[in-house]
């Protein structure tokens, strides 16, 4: 039987008052003591900390759980840096499933192929005459088979969608990268997963994301998109059955093809949601694509290879007036709001059309939130805590890599450049702080990230430093933990119940086999979670792999 009473014991207690060196009891499901409590260990399941920093769950931000473990269950190139590596996977995916109608996963990055651009050609190799659709990591292009046009009747011919592109060769004709909305004309064709295949993906997922921490998100999607069915039915059944054991928000879809007719769709979704014990309480609204793309919404064109001005300054998916009327609409619903908005253009319309909504309706604690923030102009700035918008991060990209050094910065140029992901700024502008990860694009490791948001640079193997991306936009370790902890519950307005070590709330509690606040800030990577309790109940144990 297992006991009701946990005593974490010897650890290093984050707290909002500071580390507390003492012992954390748990009982009931939540924390009845935060130090002080040796004298009512008896009884009680001990966990050695052995110094270790405990802290409250990690929360995400922004996650795609069901993506990520319909990847892990299909050709999965999660994990891969390489075109020959990814060639390699996908040769033995498809001699392992030779009767598949399609070959479908994803998760490959663009800097693997020059210009960010994968052609089919490669996947005609490894899968003769076989239709394969890839979604990239960040999904917003596809990497698609000559069999797979064909079946699409893609051809020079085909004009692009408004809100999407079909990379072509110099004589026109289509090269096998689909971007944004180009890729529905391949994944209408997929066969899309059953609900039992979300439901195990979900599982999966949920898995994952409590090995490394994280007890409690804000899905940033729940709905239908291109290759996957509408995933709030998973939701409602795993909340049903007591098999969902996270803390989970759903943000629904808003469909960017259709208009305010959707709006009493979303209403019914959330009262079914509601009565199943699932809150879908947010409307995640994609405003624009990604800079690797030139999808991205920018105030200014970007730059060609040259370094010449271009006549693309990216793309909004919502026209402005629309989306500040959906967000009127929305607003006096009582929904939160939660935009993509990754250039400083869909930083700015996002920002108008909460403040239309404030101006409409007045001031509500609605926490509505704009994600990615990668370029944000400085005069946009001090707007988010004016409006009360809540800072969504994704602070793992903001780093040296060959996405942001090869793909992004010639093509936004030196001086916006510098306007990339302005953490610090925010925080002493005063904007509330919420951290994720946009798994499966990149990682959901809290530590990973935190790494990052306090580094600007990715985890070096050996511990050492390396070159910082913007190092004054860097928070300090304790509010980057915030950020992922205290944060995300802020957002999903949860934090009554859980995202701190207070006596009252929840016990979700995480113990990490070191305490960071006692090595180099290099080294905050290198940490690992030793033991996950959602209830206070062990969900997971380093030791027990």
């Amino acid at each position: 039987m297992r006991s009701p009473r946990v005593a974490i014991v010897d650890g290093h207690l984050f707290t909002p008052a500071g580390i507390v060196h003492d012992t954390l009891l748990l009982e009931a499901g939540r924390i009845v003591a935060v130090g002080g409590a040796d004298a009512e260990r008896e009884g009680a399941t001990v966990i050695d900390a052995a110094g270790g920093l405990v802290v409250p769950g990690f929360q995400d931000c922004h996650v795609h759980p069901v993506h990520a473990g319909l990847e892990m269950l299909a050709c999965d190139l999660g994990g891969l840096s390489s075109r020959e590596e990814y060639l390699a996977r996908i040769r033995a995916y498809a001699e392992e499933h030779p009767a598949a109608a399609w070959i479908t996963g994803g998760g490959w990055s663009m800097e693997a192929f020059p210009g960010g651009i994968a052609q089919a050609g490669d996947l005609d190799d490894v899968a003769p005459g076989r239709p394969v659709y890839l979604p990239s990591r960040d999904g917003h292009s596809a990497w698609v088979s000559t069999a797979a046009l064909r079946a699409a009747d893609i051809t020079r011919d085909t004009p692009d969608p408004t809100d999407g592109r079909i990379e072509r060769t110099p004589d026109g004709e289509p090269d096998g990268t689909l971007q944004e909305g180009a890729m529905r004309l391949v994944a209408d064709l997929v066969e899309k997963p059953s609900q039992g295949d979300v439901e195990q993906a979900l599982l999966l997922a949920q898995d994952r994301l409590l090995a490394w921490g994280v007890t409690g998100w804000q899905d940033a999607m729940v709905g239908a998109s291109n290759d996957v069915p509408d995933i709030l039915p998973a939701y409602l059944e795993l909340a049903r059955s007591g098999r969902l054991r996270a803390r989970v928000v759903g943000a629904l879809w808003w469909d960017r093809t259709r208009g305010l007719e959707q709006i009493e769709e979303l209403v019914e979704k959330r009262a079914r949601a509601a009565e199943a014990g699932f809150r879908a309480e947010a409307v995640k609204i994609m405003q624009d694509g990604v800079a690797e793309n030139f999808t991205a919404g920018m105030l200014e064109p970007y730059l060609d290879g040259c370094g010449c001005v271009t006549a693309n300054s990216g793309k909004s998916f919502v026209p402005p007036e629309l989306l500040a009327e959906a967000s009127v609409r929305l607003d006096a619903l009582g929904f939160q709001l939660h935009f993509h908005a990754l250039g400083d253009r869909a930083v700015r319309e996002s920002l108008d059309a909460v403040a239309a909504a404030r101006a409409a309706n007045g001031e509500h604690d609605h926490r509505h939130t704009l994600a990615h923030l990668q370029v944000v102009h400085p005069d946009d700035v001090p707007r988010f805590a004016e409006l009360g918008v809540v800072a969504n991060l994704q602070p793992y990209w903001a780093c040296h890599e060959p996405q942001m050094d090869e793909l992004t910065v010639p093509f936004l140029g030196a001086e916006r450049a510098r306007h990339q992901y302005p953490f610090g700024a925010l925080h002493r502008s005063g904007a509330r702080l919420a951290s994720g990860s946009d798994w499966p694009v990149s990682t959901a490791d809290p530590l990973a990230i935190v790494h990052v948001a306090v580094n600007r640079a990715l985890v070096e193997a050996d511990g050492g430093y390396a070159e910082a991306f913007l190092g004054e936009q860097a928070l300090s370790l304790a509010d980057a933990i915030t950020a992922h902890t205290a944060g995300t519950a802020y957002l999903n307005h949860d934090e009554e119940h859980s995202g701190e070590l207070v006596a009252g709330k929840v016990a979700d509690v995480v113990v990490l086999d070191r305490d960071p606040f006692e090595h180099p800030l290099a080294e905050v990577g290198l940490t690992e979670v030793a033991h996950t309790l959602v209830g206070g109940e062990v969900v997971h144990s380093r030791d027990a792999r």
